[in-house]
């Protein structure tokens, strides 16, 4: 069975299975691949029922339609339920989605970069560039005129790579624990006319407008040149709820992180190679993603405990992006728990039931023959690692590897 996963993921053989097996004989648990794959096929088939397909003879490019043609009903849906129309224009549609988000019960407290600080960091580094394009002489000046977030998240479009590798330097010499504080995450819409021509290659390179700060707690509606966008909605709101997790992912990561040596280099490596590690398992780096994934689905599990004082258990929580949709309309439940689900097409490639995927190939009009399932993938890999990690002994090892100075066997019930 684990041969649709290799398929799925496109894993390179014979690496995979002995990945699997190593797994197996960490775990002692030996059907993990085996269960996962029949839940995959139930989940496809229900999934394709549920569309009005029969599973034996429906071909991958309907399937690929059908799905499409799911997200363009629930887009409708979803927006008419927020009080707008999927066919409004962006700068209509955009405010809806940010109000829905902002009255969500979603935790957002998070722990990140006080923004005194990150003001003192840019007195010392002018983003030069960004102070012409606004028409600013004086850095003091933007600061009191400009809306803080905004300067801060525009500094990836207007100063280049070179600015950005010296600021990085900069910010690993400079930057403590104690430069950080515990506030709420901000939604920014940026402003329209300031920043459309200096975000119009991040958001042709990204093909979305979403993007967020991870150490100042900010997530950044980017403007557009374009006033309409096809499946706004779903390719949108997912995203605002994905990187309310995002951001309180790193943090929970940089609060584990405050007491070890080198916290500046810790915090910049992480922003620049997004490497996390939290534990390497049968030779594979366990991102702290999954680990906190994991914990966030086994709230009956103590292990949370074991990392305070200084990461608490609400730092901790996890949903799905997913799931935060459907509290805002049921219909969505179609999506649920269906991002690591993907059926082997002929060409070899998966269709994907993952929402992102799906509504992303959607709203920037994707053919069949260039579907997207990197999310899927991702979700997969995801799925296999926490399922294996649901055994006792190899959950120890991954949370002894986090830190061997605050995390001990002991602590663990």
């Amino acid at each position: 069975m684990s041969k649709l996963l290799r398929d799925l993921l496109d894993a390179t053989e014979p690496t995979f299975s002995l990945s699997l097996k190593k797994l197996e004989n960490l775990s002692n648990h030996h059907n993990v691949d085996n269960s996962l794959s029949a839940e995959i096929i139930e989940k496809a088939q229900a999934a394709l029922r549920g569309l009005g397909l029969d599973p034996r003879d429906t071909t991958d490019r309907e399937l690929y339609h059908a799905l499409e043609g799911k997200v363009r009903d629930h887009n409708i849906h979803l927006a008419s339920s927020l009080g707008t129309d999927d066919s409004a224009p962006v700068k209509d549609i955009v405010p809806h989605l940010v109000k829905a988000v902002e009255e969500s019960e979603v935790p957002k407290q998070c722990w990140v970069l006080k923004k005194s600080v990150a003001k003192d960091l840019l007195r010392q580094m002018h983003p030069k560039k960004m102070m012409k394009s606004l028409g600013y002489r004086s850095i003091e000046s933007m600061f009191k005129n400009e809306n803080f977030s905004e300067i801060y998240a525009g500094l990836r479009f207007s100063e280049g790579a070179d600015w950005l590798t010296v600021y990085n330097e900069l910010f690993q010499k400079s930057v403590t624990p104690s430069d950080f504080e515990r506030r709420q995450i901000e939604i920014v819409v940026m402003n329209h006319d300031k920043w459309a021509d200096m975000a119009e290659g991040f958001v042709k390179k990204k093909l979305h407008n979403v993007t967020h700060t991870k150490e100042l707690g900010v997530i950044i509606i980017v403007p557009m040149k374009q006033t309409h966008m096809k499946g706004l909605t779903l390719k949108t709101l997912p995203l605002l709820f994905h990187y309310i997790n995002e951001i309180r992912l790193y943090s929970a990561y940089f609060k584990l992180k405050s007491t070890a040596p080198h916290f500046g280099k810790t915090i910049t490596d992480t922003l620049i190679a997004d490497v996390a590690p939290g534990a390497v398992i049968a030779g594979h780096n366990i991102h702290w993603r999954v680990i906190q994934r994991y914990l966030g689905r086994h709230k009956e599990h103590r292990e949370a405990e074991a990392f305070e004082p200084h990461v608490q258990p609400e730092d901790l929580h996890w949903r799905k992006a997913e799931d935060s949709l459907f509290k805002l309309d049921n219909e969505l439940k179609f999506w649920q728990d269906m991002d690591y689900v993907g059926r082997i097409a002929d060409d070899g490639d998966p269709v994907a039931f993952n929402l992102f995927d799906v509504s992303f190939a959607f709203s920037n009009e994707e053919t069949y023959a260039k579907r997207y399932f990197y999310h899927m993938r991702e979700s997969l890999w995801n799925e296999i690692f926490i399922r294996y990690m649901g055994v006792e002994t190899l959950r120890e090892q991954i949370l002894q590897q986090l830190d061997n100075d605050m995390i001990k066997p002991e602590k663990l019930v």
